[in-house]
């Protein structure tokens, strides 16, 4: 493991625990605001903070690269699908349920990396097991029922898959504040449509939501989401996804400490669980690789 990838793997661990927290933001959003005016104003107000540092970086240097906007825009409407197909898939399943199936992508990032030609090592897929039987554990108290939201929820798996692969390429190619610029900006667009179209805004009270709004827009996506272009540059896309899983515990953990909501010994189980994925997928290939390069001791 070189300093770049460990680098990588710290700050998409930082990156999860901000995701994570943002779970209770959001949720103190929405007797306030309607989840797409709340995506809409956090997304803009991500793209809008990052406008003076890409100003700065961008002095001296030549123009923006090229089908910047293309790439962005791809990304940015991948978002916009998979935060929006969660929003309204909660309004026929169970917010379990939809934890789960959502965390999926910790399985379906590998998956679409084998006909990718991605090479996968045995270590990472015990980690993906580990991850994904943690999640349930952590997600599903009870018996776990297909409803008719899990098929939203499993369409936007699918796209921060997408996200997540796509991004391991397109962050090689453009610069990483002009790329978070454009997929913010994108996906802040469509969910201002999706607000105007379905919601009643005059119903809405911004006041009250400003709080949530702000930690969202500026740590959520200002933050979290430009953190997440410069560790993919260095990140294998499979490892990654596994530690953006944490984001689930990292969201109960906030719940217990802000909310005051209530963890189980199966939930801590689900999180240890979880927790020792992550470590086997990052930790066994480096010991492995140290083996096969230590010079044999002498008899």
């Amino acid at each position: 493991m070189t300093r770049q990838s460990l680098r990588a793997d710290l700050l998409m661990l930082l990156i999860a625990l901000i995701w994570g927290t943002t779970f209770v933001a959001q949720r103190m959003s929405i007797d306030s605001v309607g989840p797409f005016f709340y995506s809409a104003s956090r997304f803009l107000l991500g793209a809008l903070v990052l406008l003076p540092l890409a100003y700065f970086r961008g002095k001296g240097e030549n123009g923006p690269s090229k089908n910047l906007w293309r790439d962005g825009a791809l990304l940015g409407l991948i978002i916009a699908v998979g935060i929006n197909l969660q929003q309204v898939g909660l309004q026929f399943t169970t917010i379990a349920n939809a934890g789960f199936i959502t965390g999926l992508y910790v399985v379906i990032v590998p998956i679409i990396g084998l006909f990718l030609r991605h090479k996968m090592h045995t270590a990472t897929w015990l980690g993906v097991f580990l991850a994904v039987l943690g999640m349930y554990f952590l997600s599903v108290q009870g018996d776990f029922t297909v409803l008719k939201g899990d098929w939203f929820q499993l369409i936007g798996a699918i796209a921060w898959s997408a996200h997540v692969l796509l991004l391991s390429v397109l962050s090689q190619r453009h610069d990483p504040i002009r790329l978070s610029i454009v997929q913010f900006f994108v996906c802040g667009v469509v969910c201002l449509l999706l607000s105007m179209i379905f919601e009643n805004t005059s119903d809405q009270n911004i006041v009250q939501a400003v709080p949530a709004i702000l930690y969202g827009g500026l740590l959520s996506v200002g933050l979290g989401y430009t953190l997440q272009v410069f560790a993919q540059r260095n990140a294998i896309p499979s490892h990654a996804a596994i530690i953006f899983s944490m984001e689930s515990v990292f969201a109960a953990l906030a719940a217990w400490l802000i909310l005051g909501e209530t963890i189980s010994i199966r939930a801590i189980l689900g999180c240890v669980l979880m927790l020792t994925g992550m470590l086997i997928a990052q930790l066994v290939p480096l010991y492995l690789q140290k083996q096969e390069v230590s010079p044999p001791h002498p008899q």
